[in-house]
């Protein structure tokens, strides 16, 4: 009998990216399978029995770890949190766990707890782990960087996981860029030259896909799926067949370049091969700054006729955008803000910049002495914790921050992004399709949910707008209603909870200057200041508790550090505001 292995892909914490609120109408729990994982598990030795774990997908229990031989886990930067639930368990119930992808690749002197590394790419790596682990000779870390021939990678695991608790499928067909943008970490992780599989091999694993019933929404995960375009425009007329003969059971999305827009044949393969959105990192408008972070790709066009361009093909434009480069002024808010909304980009995913280990903005504000201190690694929802010191002040880049995703993702403004996109966007090949039973579920949730929604009117005035205007394409604008939802809330999330950390700041400031003169003018007793300062403790409770559940961690830890720094204000030691050693002041 071979080995049990559990393979367990950690929680992705609600973010822009997560879709958190948009899976419900679905019918879904995860927005997508863990890819990089069914591709480890189909290089496991096939006499193994080998069992998938998403924690997006359910919760991992100590009878689970128990059942298993070794423990297989993969994350990425924003999985912190969940890796170390994992690695607790593992360590409760005493069995091995190996941990490899981009978090530990990046940090792995951050994490404690693991048994074995796998470092860098798995087609590398994790071959000689399994070979030392089946002689008992198993090493702390295998970190072999190079990169593979993709070639010879096998076709992912899907018949590990139940398809339908996936809002879509994915695929990979390259590795690396050949850009070199500051502030990224995919060419420290994947190299300059874009590596891909054959067009034999992704349609191979898409016959996979369809085989075992997989329709609809397929992410290529690819960072710049043009990197190789010679690569490229090998596979797009095959995959446009394969599609064509199955009457187009996919509807594709990946990322790519802005460069894109230059090349007109390239968008016409895409957009006959079944793609229908591409996400783009346009980051900031300001030219000066592009140059700077290294974006040479952006500097030489018209950022807004690349976006339109791009759009009048049929693809819609997902950006991506930054705030906190050196180069930013008082006024960058209000250009993002005018851009994303004169692009008609309805999924603006909108961050503070963060320094990534290993890049190249990492090692420059490192030498600086700018570094702060760790990365949220992307999940910029719940902690706005910079990890540098930026050039603008830190509190005056916090708040435009704030206020770009509150415009941004206010509903009338979101819904006229999107009805600016309608009238640009051609219409796709995989709108002409028949509506299928999962949409027309999506559909009759989001009338009942978002009608009786806090922006029911205008809801109700993008669909019959919407509809009117381009009355085929009625997926498209449901989906972009749905996706709506999930901006909405996470933006009302996030501000709620700054809000409420701003209050926490002003009751502590509150409570100090009102200690203090209490002290000046000798008061004989504090019970008056006490009982203030345990209403506030009490009304800041009841606060925290009526907050977005999915936000409750940071603000429960906020309300913590309130309340401690509440009592230490008469407490003897660092932080009270006593004489050492007296209770209170005399009388």
């Amino acid at each position: 009998m071979g080995i049990k292995a559990l393979l367990v892909y950690p929680e992705m914490p609600p973010t822009y990216w997560s879709m958190r609120y948009a899976l419900p109408f679905l019918g879904r729990k995860a927005a997508l399978p863990p890819l990089g994982l069914l591709t480890v598990a189909a290089m496991l030795p096939k006499d193994w029995e080998i069992r998938m774990l998403d924690l997006n997908v359910e919760p991992m229990s100590l009878q689970d770890v128990e059942a298993a031989d070794l423990v297989l886990t993969s994350a990425m930067l924003v999985q912190r949190a969940s890796l170390e639930g994992v690695i607790a368990l593992c360590r409760k119930a005493g069995k091995p766990l190996v941990a490899g992808g981009p978090y530990p690749t990046s940090c792995r002197d951050q994490i404690d707890g693991v048994d074995h590394f796998v470092l860098g790419e798995a087609e590398v790596n994790l071959p000689l782990f399994l070979e030392d682990f089946q002689r008992g000779q198993a090493k702390p870390c295998y970190q072999d960087l190079s990169h593979p021939d993709l070639a010879h990678t096998p076709p992912p695991r899907f018949d590990l996981v139940d398809r339908r608790n996936y809002g879509g499928a994915a695929l990979q067909f390259s590795r690396g860029c050949p850009h070199h943008c500051e502030f990224c970490d995919i060419v420290e992780l994947f190299g300059h030259r874009p590596r891909t599989k054959t067009p034999a091999q992704f349609l191979a694993e898409l016959d996979l896909l369809y085989d075992g019933g997989w329709r609809g929404s397929l992410f290529v995960v690819d960072d710049n799926f043009i990197g190789n375009r010679g690569q490229v425009r090998r596979l797009l007329p095959e995959l446009a067949r394969w599609q064509a003969q199955r009457n187009f059971p996919f509807g594709f999305y990946t990322e790519a370049s802005l460069d894109l827009a230059a090349d007109e044949a390239l968008m016409d393969g895409m957009v006959r091969a079944g793609f229908n959105m591409v996400f783009v990192g346009i980051e900031t408008p300001d030219r000066a700054t592009l140059g700077a972070i290294g974006k040479a790709q952006n500097c030489h066009s018209d950022l807004l006729a690349d976006v339109h361009a791009i759009q009048a093909k049929g693809l819609e434009v997902a950006g991506g955008f930054i705030l906190g480069f050196d180069g930013d002024r008082e006024d960058i808010f209000d250009r993002q803000i005018r851009f994303i909304h004169e692009a008609a980009i309805p999924t603006a995913m909108v961050g503070l910049l963060t320094a990534l280990p290993k890049t190249r903005l990492h090692a420059r504000l490192t030498a600086e002495g700018r570094l702060l201190g760790g990365s949220s690694g992307g999940n910029n929802t719940h902690d706005l914790d910079l990890n540098f010191q930026p050039r603008m002040a830190a509190d005056a880049l916090l708040a435009g921050y704030k206020r770009v995703l509150a415009d941004v993702y206010r509903p009338s403004r979101y819904f006229t992004r999107c009805l600016g996109l309608l009238r640009r966007m051609k219409r796709q090949r995989s709108s002409r399709r028949r509506i299928k039973v999962p949409e027309l579920r999506a559909f009759f949730h989001s009338l009942f949910r978002q009608t009786f929604s806090h922006y029911g009117f205008a809801y109700w005035s993008y669909l019959l707008r919407a509809l009117c205007l381009r009355p085929l394409m009625a997926v498209e604008i449901v989906t972009m209603a749905v996706k709506g939802h999930h901006f909405f809330t996470i933006t009302e999330g996030l501000l709620e909870l700054e809000r409420f950390k701003d209050r926490l700041e002003r009751s502590r400031r509150d409570l100090e200057d009102r200690l203090r003169r209490v002290i000046r003018s000798n008061a004989s007793s504090l019970a008056a200041w006490k009982a203030y300062r345990d209403g506030l403790v009490e009304k800041a409770r009841a606060r925290c508790n009526r907050l977005n559940p999915d936000f409750k961690g940071s603000a429960l830890r906020a309300f913590e550090d309130f309340r401690t720094a509440a009592e230490r204000l008469l407490a003897p030691g660092p932080g009270s505001m006593t004489p050492s050693g007296a209770d209170s002041p005399r009388s």
